[in-house]
């Protein structure tokens, strides 16, 4: 398998919190998402 093809079926991240779907960045080790995350800080 070449390495694209590996990173293309890599399943997308999702948050434990909520489920959703999260947009993954690079550099980002976020586990949650934004708006779980912000829910926190309250």
């Amino acid at each position: 398998m070449s390495p694209v093809d590996f990173f293309r079926n890599v399943p997308k991240k999702v948050c434990p919190e909520c489920g959703e779907q999260m947009e993954e960045q690079a550099e980002s080790y976020m586990i949650e998402c934004e708006r779980c995350l912000a829910k926190k800080e309250e």
